[in-house]
């Protein structure tokens, strides 16, 4: 066997990888060959070496899609599947070229897992095989894997507990502590493997072998995917992967075809990593849009920081930092803000076109109300609209009332979010709130490509990095922005330690204030400011008053904000627009008057750009001054 110290650098490297972040592997291999005329009647792990061009295409395209973990296509590439074909001799060249391939395609951006399934038998006490003799030969083509250079193995598709026992010890046995190892069993709809071992057991177990991941592929979609890992995280605190089939393959004229959707499956990557979820990729009936569908919501949700962090750390006490401007001199928002004032926010979406003068109007029409600042949206879901920053400059110099710029992390890598920073500054944009944005796919051009360099909390350490002086690889620029930093929260997220956790990384940063979703459930919001109590900055809560029945149920099912069933009925049994709309700022002052003794202040929406029911909510605001 190698002891080459180039794989062993990379399976260290992928265990740290793991430990960083979410990862996002690849699809359907034989789907792909297939697509591509191999009869399905073929070796396919054969193909590394009679066609290795076309093996090495599906691995470039998965690379292209942005998947971060790529499988050699050695799923049947052991003794016992092999000699069905009369190839068992060619098993170790069989391995060695499938590697080869991925890592060819891979270079330095993806890791290579050696992929190896089941044995395609019964062992015992089901069948003639001895767990000696299955032990053995899982042994042989982990040797083959290691010896061409595989930086971690993923073991898939198991359907018999026993099996999968001998492959994961016979593997701990070659590899040692140093590369990490995934498990991953398939199951049918009601969470039970296909040897009828339930989600219990088998979780069980694998929380006590030698595995470093345990999870899901094949079989079943992403639903029952989904709610049998939740099943798993009561019995480990292990690592969970996630690669579902597109669905259940449906017969159409003589050929199965999943009918998953890339769109479908992103929207459970992104649940599975609101879940826990560490590893997210696809199996059968997954195709290099699917990933990177998937890729664009792990981008989203976390995205790589570039040791961002790290680098505010190394540089904050070196002699080329700045101290920071004082909260109160940087605008008037952050004079009120530090002077514990109850602060108003409207927020105006910028014009879809290059006319301004609706928004302008709106914003004139809160100032003369009393309004503090209006908030401005940066391609609020996904959509292309008149720069949000320019937007805030007209709102400043043509209403006469201070903006705070919704400052996106989609469409920006981390050079051009420092230039944007700098320009924000220098034309007196001096209030923020620092977003991750919505990926791609929820607005009308869903195959734009995303940015993410950062997410959020990225975007604050940069934001702390020019408050300092520092350029964002910490060097001094010789002058400092005065930026007022504030951050979003979600008090009815669905992972709200994930919340809480990233929160307090956001404060942790810098954070001076932060603004939350639409709040309508008092009970959660009493709940998120307990548990900042010990990071607690200046909250402004958000209030959106609801336009009709069909406006509550949009909150509910697509913006996954909580309506009591309360507001519900009332909005329901509105008997004409006008008397929704009516009811709609009514159950919203309602709110105003319960968060305000809560809160530092509240956002109000205008939806549709009604900025007059802003104006009617904020009538019910007790002035702090």
């Amino acid at each position: 066997m190698s002891t080459d110290t180039t794989p062993v650098s990379r399976a260290l490297e992928f265990r740290n990888a793991l430990e960083q972040g979410v990862l996002v592997a690849d699809g359907a291999m034989g789907t792909m060959l297939y697509e591509k005329g191999v009869f399905i009647n073929r070796c396919y792990d054969e193909l590394n070496l009679s066609t290795p061009t076309i093996v090495r295409e599906v691995h470039e395209a998965y690379v292209k899609a942005g998947a971060q973990i790529l499988e050699t296509n050695t799923f049947g590439a052991n003794r016992t599947r092999l000699a069905a074909f009369g190839m068992a001799e060619k098993l170790q060249a069989i391995n060695k070229a499938g590697v080869q391939l991925a890592r060819e395609a891979a270079k330095d951006i993806a890791f290579v897992a050696g992929a190896i399934g089941p044995l395609g038998v019964r062992i015992e006490p089901l069948g003639p095989t001895s767990f000696t003799e299955a032990r053995a030969v899982f042994k042989e083509q982990v040797e083959a894997l290691v010896a061409a250079g595989v930086d971690l193995l993923i073991f898939e598709t198991f359907y018999q507990i026993l099996e999968l026992r001998e492959a994961l010890f016979a593997a701990r046995e070659v590899v040692g502590d140093s590369m990490a190892i995934i498990a991953q069993v398939t199951i049918n709809d009601d969470g039970c493997m296909l040897d009828g071992t339930d989600t219990e057991t088998f979780a069980a177990h694998l929380n006590e072998w030698p595995c470093d991941v345990i999870g899901l592929n094949c079989s079943v979609g992403p639903k029952a995917t989904l709610e049998t890992l939740e099943k798993i995280m009561s019995f480990t605190k292990k690592p969970l992967s996630a690669m579902p089939n597109a669905g259940h393959p449906a017969e159409v004229e003589g050929r199965k075809i999943y009918l998953c959707s890339p769109e479908y499956m992103s929207q459970y990557a992104r649940r599975f990593l609101w879940a826990g979820v560490k590893i997210v990729g696809g199996c059968c009936g997954t195709t290099p849009e699917h990933i990177k569908q998937v890729r664009s919501e792990a981008r989203s949700l976390q995205p790589a920081q570039r040791n961002i962090s790290a680098t505010v750390e190394a540089h904050a006490h070196t002699g080329g930092a700045i101290p920071k401007v004082p909260l109160a001199e940087k605008s008037k928002l952050g004079a009120k803000l530090a002077a514990g004032k109850f602060v108003t926010f409207v927020e105006i979406l910028p014009p879809r076109g290059v006319d301004p003068s609706k928004e302008v109007a709106g914003a004139k029409l809160c100032k003369a109300a009393g309004i503090d600042v209006i908030n401005v949206p940066d391609g609020p879901r996904a959509s292309a609209r008149l720069s949000a920053q320019v937007t805030c400059q007209i709102f400043q110099e043509q209403a006469g009332i201070e903006a705070v710029l919704h400052f996106c992390c989609r469409d920006r890598n981390i050079l051009g979010i420092q230039s944007e920073l700098l320009g924000a500054h220098a034309t007196g944009v001096r209030n923020l709130i620092c977003i991750t944005g919505d990926p791609p796919r929820m607005g009308n051009y869903p195959s734009a490509t995303a940015v993410f360099d950062v997410d959020a909390i990225g975007l604050c350490n940069i934001v702390n990095n020019v408050n300092h002086g520092l350029d964002i690889g910490g060097m001094p620029m010789g002058s400092q922005t005065a930026l007022v930093m504030g951050v979003g929260a979600n008090p009815g997220a669905l992972n709200m330690d994930e919340e809480i956790r990233r929160f307090e990384w956001k404060v942790q940063a810098g954070a001076e204030y932060v603004v939350t979703q639409p709040v309508f459930d008092i009970r959660l919001l009493e709940t998120f400011l307990k548990r900042i109590e010990h990071v607690r900055i200046p909250v402004v809560c958000g209030i959106w008053p609801l336009t009709s029945h069909r406006n509550a149920e949009f909150m509910v099912n697509e913006l996954r904000v909580p309506v009591p069933e309360e507001y519900m009925e009332r909005m329901r049994v509105a008997e004409s627009a006008e008397a929704a709309r009516l009811e709609g700022v009514e159950i919203a002052r309602d709110m105003v008057r319960r968060v305000q003794p809560m809160v530092d202040g509240v956002q109000l929406s205008a939806p549709f750009g009604r900025y007059q029911m802003a104006v009617d909510v904020a009538e019910v605001i007790e002035r702090r001054d």
